[in-house]
């Protein structure tokens, strides 16, 4: 156990509201008590809603509790807390300065000498690697070139903590994975900072993979549920039995906080089922290809006659089946009577069936509720990425989004807006319900 002088900050008992126009305070956490120590990477773990984010920003100095206490070095905080760096999910360069300016920027308003300024900016653009862009502007850059100018900006205040909020979300699987490593391998020295990490996610695998403390909390208010103690040795591989072990263990405390015992409709137990990643086109196509052949085939000729990669023809026959749409008996393609159905039916038939075919399936149930439930009738991304990362750990969860949309918007179940992230009701879904 950590003594006081380990803890660089804390929160006690700390409660946060925020005023709601004509309506009573919403209330997004309560009787919170957390110790950031030093030498550790904390992960915050929760569903939407549990005020992971909220936490985080009220450690920084970003947003004042409306009661308890916020501690630095055991003194109260004033102000911003001056021994972070903060790494955001949407990046938040500025657009209209160089990746070099855009670390210097960060330096000067701290006041640093212009020569240190100088060289700490080239010092931690070769650290995450991308020496040779510093005169790239943001939008010459990939979403993960642009993740690593808000490391190097971080990294180049050398702080004592450095706070992400989702830093990945917004990266492919592959390239979230290296920048995993990335900022373990500058905190792992102890000669030099950042001393801890503190990290919001939603994403199980990447808190296992990370973290020495998991702190899943609770929502409506957020509470802390529980702490998990992270003792997997380090360098740590995704693939270990002791890394998926944690994980299934976090996957059931998650579970069982969205869907507990007793719930309605108790009996067989509810499961999230992936979503193989197939569009709708590609399997309308299948369905057709099937009924153009007498409603059967192999599956590698189906590849053959198709000219198309053979995981991909097992992709868009998974996805059918999971629909209902085709059987696959050994190495054959069935249409089944729902996929004749569908063939046979007008393109407005065609929708419904697709629209009543996914909503059998509980991601679209529950995002459904969700809609439902809120007073704005919308959700947020964030909420269905949850889910993904919740029930589906083992699932690559932004292409599982992807999906999701893809097949909302074919079945004219939901509307999603790609700028604001914002997922609602389709017209058609809102008259029809």
């Amino acid at each position: 156990m950590a003594n006081d002088a380990e803890i660089l900050c804390e929160l006690r008992n700390v409660g946060k509201e925020f005023d709601q126009a004509g309506g009573p305070p919403l209330r997004v956490l309560q009787d919170i008590d957390l110790a950031v120590r030093s030498n550790e990477v904390v992960a915050l773990l929760g569903p939407s809603g549990c005020g992971k984010s909220t936490i985080l920003r009220i450690l920084a100095g970003l947003t004042k509790p409306s009661r308890g206490a916020v501690l630095y070095h055991g003194e109260p905080l004033q102000g911003l807390n001056p021994g972070i760096g903060f790494v955001f999910q949407s990046f938040a360069l500025f657009p209209w300065m160089t990746v070099v300016r855009n670390v210097e920027t960060m330096l000067e308003a701290q006041g640093f000498p212009q020569g240190e300024v100088a060289e700490r900016a080239a010092r931690e653009i070769r650290v995450v690697g991308l020496a040779g862009f510093e005169e790239a502007y943001p939008r010459e850059l990939s979403g993960g070139m642009k993740q690593r100018v808000g490391m190097a900006r971080a990294f180049s205040l050398e702080p004592e903590m450095l706070f992400m909020d989702e830093p990945f979300s917004q990266v492919d699987a592959l390239t979230a994975e290296s920048l995993r490593a990335e900022v373990l391998d500058v905190w792992t020295p102890k000669d030099r900072n950042p001393r801890s990490i503190v990290m919001v996610s939603h994403d199980i695998k990447e808190v296992v993979f990370m973290a020495d403390r998991i702190v899943v909390l609770d929502a409506s208010p957020g509470r802390v549920r529980t702490i998990l103690e992270n003792s997997l040795p380090r360098p740590r591989d995704y693939r270990s039995p002791d890394l998926l072990e944690l994980v299934d263990r976090l996957h059931d405390i998650i579970t069982g906080m969205e869907m507990p015992d007793g719930a309605e409709g108790a009996g067989a137990a509810q499961v999230f089922e992936p979503l193989p990643h197939a569009g709708g086109g590609e399997i309308e196509g299948l369905l057709e290809y099937l009924d153009a052949r007498g409603g059967r085939e192999d599956v590698f000729r189906i590849a053959a006659d198709t000219g198309r990669e053979f995981g991909h023809v097992i992709t868009a026959t998974n996805a059918a089946e999971l629909l209902g749409f085709v059987d696959t008996p050994h190495r054959t393609v069935v249409l089944a009577s729902e996929g004749a159905r569908y063939v046979k039916a007008t393109p407005a038939a065609r929708k419904a069936i697709f629209r009543e075919k996914i909503l059998e399936l509980l991601l679209f149930q529950r995002v459904r509720a969700a809609i439902q439930e809120s007073e704005t009738h919308e959700v947020d991304r964030d909420y269905v990425l949850e889910l993904v990362a919740m029930n589906l750990p083992s699932e690559d969860f932004e292409a599982t989004f992807g999906t999701f949309v893809n097949w909302a918007r074919c079945g004219d179940v939901f509307s999603y807006d790609e700028i604001t992230g914002v997922i609602g009701s389709s017209e058609e879904t809102q008259d029809t319900a």
